[in-house]
């Protein structure tokens, strides 16, 4: 009996993890089925992109003022060793584009919507608000659930967007008055050195972080126990599952965008 404990204990917690994954992936189906039927409650729908977009502007844009700004100095520090002192501007936009911006955007607002939203509907489950949808024959998954995964996945890209532009200029403003960089030059350089697809695959990502913060938030939202801290433990498990997936899911897209 000892000498198996640690292989029963291993395959419990291996049964349950790909049990957790099927629940996930045939929750993604169904929202993804009542995100592309009707009938569609565009009130809901823009009541989320106002949370998610609107509200989370703030947070992303000082993430990335500060560290537009702190990546040039860490740049600038390590090019000074091999005098090529002349990379920061291509090196600031680039890696803010690719991969600071939508990676660090994203885990902000999935450390405020997500736990928000788990928070919300694990609330409305406990005061059996989601029964009282179903009483009046409204899909809890319809009316909760579709409208804040498809605002997710249509503005996180615009405040990734924003976030990028906002980190260049925190680069930009350390490079020209603490590091000698001639203004004019700094911006052409940044303009130059950038391609429509380094953009473009940050947008991509955001789109697909956005779909991956509200699915969990959603997800454990619906799936969380009873009293306080049900709740308090999805909204837990809500932030922790969306920042893990967005580090995953990076590595996968910047592997197949890239990847020579």
């Amino acid at each position: 009996m000892t000498l198996t404990a640690p292989v029963a204990s291993l395959g419990r917690s291996t049964l349950a993890a790909i049990a957790s994954l099927g629940r996930i992936s045939i929750f993604t189906a169904r929202t993804l089925r009542h995100i592309a039927t009707p009938p569609f409650y565009l009130r809901e729908f823009w009541q989320a992109v106002i949370a998610i977009g609107w509200l989370s502007l703030p947070v992303v844009g000082l993430t990335a003022v500060f560290t537009g700004a702190a990546l040039a100095l860490q740049i600038y520090a390590g090019s000074a060793r091999f005098s090529a002192e002349a990379v920061v501007p291509q090196i600031v936009a680039i890696g803010m584009v690719r991969e600071l911006g939508p990676v660090l955007g994203s885990l902000m607002v999935a450390a405020r919507v997500a736990s928000s939203i788990a928070a919300e509907i694990g609330t409305m489950k406990v005061t059996e608000q989601i029964d009282a949808l179903v009483t009046l024959s409204t899909h809890p998954m319809k009316y909760l659930t579709a409208p804040r995964v498809l605002a997710a996945t249509l503005t996180v890209p615009a405040l990734v967007a924003v976030g990028d532009s906002i980190g260049i200029m925190g680069g930009y403003l350390v490079a020209t008055t603490r590091l000698g960089f001639n203004e004019a030059a700094y911006v052409k350089n940044t303009f130059e050195f950038l391609e429509f697809w380094d953009v473009g695959s940050g947008l991509v990502k955001g789109a697909v972080f956005g779909f991956i913060i509200a699915l969990m938030g959603c997800y454990y939202g619906m799936n969380s126990g009873r009293g306080a801290q049900g709740v308090g433990a999805a909204t837990k498990a809500a932030v922790v599952a969306a920042s893990v997936l967005i580090l995953a899911a990076n590595y996968i897209l910047t592997e197949a965008f890239f990847a020579s």
